[in-house]
């Protein structure tokens, strides 16, 4: 019993150790991350290497899906809503399946990505965009699998794939212009409700010029349709502050009913307890 027990032990031993020793990836894994134009793109990849072998056609069969690299899938991820031969690809995450043949690859972005090379069972409506791009021949070979982003400008790049003698580019838009165009819209159309309570909230609760805030608030309550109890609750805070007890009052009050409607117990309390401290009738 003791002499099996302690082989066992040294079993275990040498088998955790062996467990400890680290080796590199027959495909080392590659990670990119791109910023093209205001839009954050990450890829994720396995790189294998030719090693004398003739890749497409053989390794990788004509007209086959492939995982486009090797163990797990390829992974793209977008940080907005990007474009690919006009069909809108939404912000997210997505695995990169192509058909590679001679004179063209069907390159698919697929929603689901927690898959070890292609998918057991294909769902066609997992396909979030597909699209065909043609085979450029280089003059020299790429001894390791590649993929990058190429021609980057504001409002695109490329997303090139190489691998043997063989490039294809898949070409994409991203929203600059109109992220852009909006911002300029938002600054020269001045600050918005949202803008003008967050700065009058500030100026109250941190001691800074009292007159200011109240002057922000009422823009901010000019600019809202339907104001909620809680804004309502603030401004008349910043009226007390600012010594108008009147105003105060009478939008505490407006306060109190708007959070009754809305069944708000703390705000119905807070307010009355406001209303007690000014001596509201």
């Amino acid at each position: 019993m003791k002499k099996s027990l302690f082989a066992f032990m040294i079993f275990t031993m040498v088998y955790t150790v062996n467990g400890q020793i680290e080796v590199p990836r027959s495909s080392p894994y590659s990670k990119i991350e791109q910023k093209v134009g205001l839009t954050d793109v990450t890829l994720e990849y396995s790189r294998p290497a030719m090693r004398g072998r003739t890749i497409f056609g053989d390794l990788v069969p004509y007209n086959t899906l492939w995982r486009t690299g090797a163990d797990a899938n390829t992974k793209i991820s977008f940080s907005n809503d990007v474009t690919i031969e006009g069909k809108t690809l939404e912000a997210g995450e997505y695995a990169i399946f192509t058909k590679p043949g001679k004179e063209s690859w069907e390159v698919v972005f697929y929603t689901d990505t927690n898959n070890w090379g292609t998918p057991r069972a294909w769902d066609e409506a997992k396909v979030a965009a597909k699209i065909s791009v043609p085979v450029i021949k280089m003059p020299s070979k790429t001894e390791s699998f590649t993929i990058g982003f190429n021609d980057l400008s504001h409002n695109g790049a490329v997303l090139g794939i190489e691998w043997e003698n063989v490039y294809v580019g898949v070409p994409f838009q991203v929203p600059t212009d109109k992220t852009v165009t909006a911002a300029i819209e938002k600054v020269m159309n001045g600050p918005s409700a949202a803008d003008y309570y967050a700065a009058a909230v500030y100026y109250s609760e941190n001691g800074k010029d009292i007159n200011q805030a109240k002057e922000w608030i009422e823009k901010a309550m000019e600019m809202t349709e339907n104001p909620r109890f809680w804004q309502l609750r603030n401004q008349s805070l910043i009226y007390a502050k600012a010594g108008d007890k009147q105003l105060a009052v009478e939008t505490a009050k407006k306060s109190l009913a708007a959070a009754e409607k809305a069944g708000n117990a703390d705000y119905v309390k807070m307010n009355k307890d406001s209303l007690a401290e000014w001596g509201a009738n």
